[in-house]
């Protein structure tokens, strides 16, 4: 009975709101769907959140992770050669997570603070030959420890072991369950076969554990191969060698550490190590001025290389998302304010009964959070929506799909429930205080003149509570339709970027031979059967073919020596150029103009003199305006340098993004490169119809002349371009959707208002209009309420949007954060949107009939 006792008020709490808000179904609905997309859209963007920031490795205890960086004040000179990743860092220098094999096998043994200290490193994209079949699949190398030190077990057979890590050692794999899933239809059969890696037989012996894809999130690796397997999956000869030298960064490395060790332990100890080795390999002053120094971080989310990159525009879209809910709780707050006053007999009468005040905020709460909960459980339904879009504008599909597992499990239901639960809390408050604030004697008396009257006097004009939650939603929704306009304008702007080439009816796609086991002189002559093929192609104006496509965000550069031009001091960068290498008729492929001389033609091939052409900033920077065609230049260092004959001047084209500014580039001939300089290939062909039409055909095509050469990213070439800008233009549509839906809320909101206090006041209008008002006053007197809180709510917005935007900078593309044009427009919109949403009110209170007015009780 005690225990009935203390839940039946609950239950009766429950049942009275489940009865209002039945009996209310329009207000139930609305107030519901404005907050299943607050909360929906909160949800979705926090689903990314916790996978990609926040989401611990799938593997035994991962808080005992560690991942090894370092870092230096400058560019670290004794790294002579690295590859990988390597980051600038906010406050100067760099850090990169790659470290020579020789250091990590140092630190594997001179450490008592880990059980274990792994290596890995990404293989990138594989050409794999399974049963004859050609595909690509994403790969990693990994050291015979990675799976033991990660705790990992296998799903079927078995995995990496420091024996399958050693020179000599029978090649195996292992793959992932999702791969085995979807490749293989979970078939124990496959353990035991034999399959083709870039040429090289591999047998499958193993499955990972189910939701296992690596220590990167921003990977999704379909296959492990032991570290020592990389000399025969990479054809280049030197691997071998890349295990012994001191100077070549490569691969990264992850610890655990021993149960009650700290983090801080493992750094005193490995930091010492490192830096007495790193100190032996310099070699002059100047590296041992800068030596990279060992730091330790917590590594139980995996490598952060995808945080990096999503953490600042999840950050901000979580910001965006938070707004957009508390505009829908300011709507919903309104409304209770709303049915508030018309209940203020009805809690009058509770009062005079004997009902507590706690217990009528109890029971008017306990109807907001049901309100909220109803719209946390639609609102999932709106996340998952949502997810499915997101990804699509984050990642595409197929190549480009977003490696992350995002979905809603758990954690992040749990934070739609917290989110709903908060949000019932926080609009349902608010009305509930000012609920219990009535006067009994006078609120049992009162009619609806005499209720409107104490409204006024109580609050004011114009500034009641109500008001104040629409003056926050102008404000607020200011703010998202400002950010708005800042990233239409930056996508705007980077689509009126001059290319200074023709991107139209333009397919480009890849391949690489050279993974399929082609080299040399048979690689070469590989790519020259396939582009001329490719330009007889019926519907096809031309074809040409690139090592580096244009526009694609990423580049290669190395230093030049040009007569005239001092060498640089040692530590200092001297002239340097960007390199393509390209086919015969690129430049009349893509309608790059030849200002002088000529472009690369079928004469310039391997044994003729090394010619090239350079663009317009090259021919400035440092030949000064010079006509450049005759003149030579050399490309690389001075020792192992070649020798280039300027043969052409092309007008300068985007290279390798829209924001960056053009570089000095230098065009040469593939058909010149010297053995093994050629791998993979990008071929451009300009159609007359749609380029996509062709994808088939070139697929046919490419499967006669190389069966076992797999064809990847069929794009056009626009659409190449438009993925170099697509974080800002997910940005611009996210921003636009947000910012229409909280600038429809605050027109809800304020049209509510309007209406309400239009209808509380009918008794007051009707007189006004008795006594002579016309329509147009009543009107102007009405849309003065708007007008002042419109102006309220944009000094606010716009101090807040003045403060804030400075956050977006770096996303922007020739636009301030504080845009002059964005802004205006944005308070524009707002300005018609508020008088819009006020008129409607206005216009019914200038037509009410004075004498219905006066008998309205």
């Amino acid at each position: 009975m005690g225990n009935w006792k203390f839940w039946e008020p609950f239950v009766q709490d429950i049942r009275y709101a489940l009865r209002n808000m039945a009996g209310s179904k329009m207000f139930t609905s609305m107030a519901v769907l404005s907050l299943a997309l607050g909360i929906g859209a909160n949800t979705a963007i926090y689903s990314f959140m916790d996978a990609v920031m926040l989401r611990a490795l799938p593997v035994k205890h991962p808080e005992q992770l560690v991942i090894l960086n370092w870092k230096s004040k400058g560019d670290a000179p004794v790294v002579h050669s690295h590859w990988g990743s390597n980051y600038g860092e906010p406050g100067g220098g760099s850090t990169s997570p790659n470290f020579p094999y020789p250091a990590y096998e140092l630190l594997q043994k001179s450490n008592d603070s880990l059980t274990a200290l792994f290596g890995y490193m990404q293989a990138g994209r594989l050409n794999l030959v399974i049963d004859g079949q050609a595909e690509l699949a994403d790969g990693e190398y990994a050291t015979g420890n990675y799976f033991s030190g990660l705790g990992i077990p296998a799903a079927a057979g078995r995995l990496i072991v420091p024996d399958d890590d050693r020179i000599g050692a029978a090649p195996i794999v292992v793959i992932t369950y999702d791969y085995w899933r979807s490749r293989f239809g979970v078939n124990l059969g496959v353990l035991g076969k034999h399959i083709q890696i870039n040429g090289a037989s591999f047998v499958i012996a193993g499955v990972s554990a189910p939701e296992f894809y690596g220590v990167s999130p921003s990977i999704k690796p379909k296959l492990f191969i032991p570290m020592r397997g990389i000399g025969l999956v990479d054809s280049r000869p030197d691997w071998p060698d890349k295990f012994q030298e001191d100077d070549f960064y490569w691969i990264e490395v992850m610890g655990r550490l021993k149960p009650g060790k700290a983090l801080a332990d493992a750094q005193g100890q490995l930091a010492g190590a490192f830096h007495s080795w790193v100190e032996g390999t310099a070699k002059k002053d100047r590296e041992r001025a800068d030596l990279p120094a060992l730091h330790l971080q917590e590594g139980g989310s995996g490598v952060d290389s995808l945080r990096r990159w999503y953490s600042k525009p999840l950050r901000i879209l979580m910001g965006m998302v938070g707004l957009i809910l508390a505009v829908a709780c300011f709507n919903i707050a309104n409304l209770l304010l709303a049915r508030a006053a018309s209940r203020r007999r009805e809690i009058a009468l509770r009062l005079s009964l004997g009902a507590g005040r706690l217990r009528i905020v109890r029971q008017l709460l306990t109807e907001s959070v049901l309100l909220a909960l109803l719209g946390g459980l639609v609102g999932i339904g709106f996340a998952a929506l949502g997810i499915r879009f997101l990804l699509v504008l984050l990642g595409g599909d197929g190549d480009d799909a977003f490696t992350v597992n995002v979905g809603l499990d758990w954690r992040v239901l749990s934070f739609t429930l917290l989110v709903a639960l908060v949000s019932g809390i926080f609009f349902g408050l608010a009305p509930a205080l000012q609920a219990i604030g009535v006067d009994i004697t006078p609120a049992l008396k009162e009619t609806r003149a005499s209720e409107a009257h104490t409204r006024v006097r109580r609050f004011g004009l114009p500034f009641g509570l109500t008001h104040v939650f629409v003056v926050g939603q102008i404000a607020i929704s200011l703010l998202l339709v400002v950010a708005a306009g800042l990233f239409v304008r930056t996508v705007a702007n980077l689509h009126a970027v001059n290319l200074g080439f023709n991107a139209e009816n333009v397919l480009t796609f890849h391949l690489d031979a050279g993974q399929a086991g082609y080299k040399d002189a048979a690689l070469k002559r590989f790519y020259e059967d396939l582009q001329e093929r490719f330009q007889n192609i019926p519907g096809v104006r031309g074809a040409t073919s690139t090592d580096m496509p244009l526009v694609g965000n990423w580049m290669s550069t190395t230093s030049i020596t040009v007569p005239g031009i001092p060498e640089p001091a040692e530590g200092q960068r001297g002239p340097n150029s960007a390199i393509a290498q390209v086919g015969t008729s690129f430049f009349e492929t893509m309608e790059i103009p030849i200002l002088v001389g000529r472009g690369i033609e079928k004469r310039d091939m391997e044994g003729a003199a090394h010619v090239g052409v350079v663009n317009q900033v090259f021919a400035d920077k440092y030949f000064q305006g010079r006509s450049p065609v005759g003149l030579h230049f050399t490309l690389g260092g001075k020792k192992n340098g070649v020798d280039i004959e300027i043969v052409g001047l092309a007008r300068s084209a985007r290279y390798s993004s829209l924001k960056d500014d053009i570089p000095p580039v230098t065009y040469t001939s593939w058909l010149q490169s010297k053995e093994g300089g050629v791998r993979q290939m990008f071929f451009e062909l300009r159609t007359t119809g749609d380029p996509i039409a062709l994808t088939e055909t070139i697929r046919q095509i490419v499967h006669q002349v190389g069966p076992q050469v797999p064809l990847a990213e069929v794009i056009t070439q626009s659409h190449r371009i438009d993925q170099t800008i697509n974080q800002e233009r997910t940005f611009a549509q996210l921003c636009a959707c947000f910012g229409a839906l909280a600038l429809l809320m605050a027109c809800v909101g304020l049209y509510g208002t309007m209406a309400y206090a239009v209808a509380r006041r009918t008794g007051e209008i009707g007189i006004r209009m008795a006594l002579g008002a016309t329509s147009g006053r009543v009107v102007w007197m009405v849309l003065r309420e708007v007008i002042a809180l419109s102006v309220f709510g944009l000094a606010i917005g716009l101090a807040a949007a003045y403060e804030t935007t400075v956050f977006v900078k770096s996303f922007l593309f020739g636009v301030k954060p504080n845009d002059p044009v964005a802004v205006a427009t944005s308070v524009g919109i707002l300005v018609v949107c508020a008088l819009l949403a006020g008129y409607l009110p206005a216009l019914r209170a200038s037509r009410i009939d004075p004498m219905v007015a006066l008998r309205d009780e």
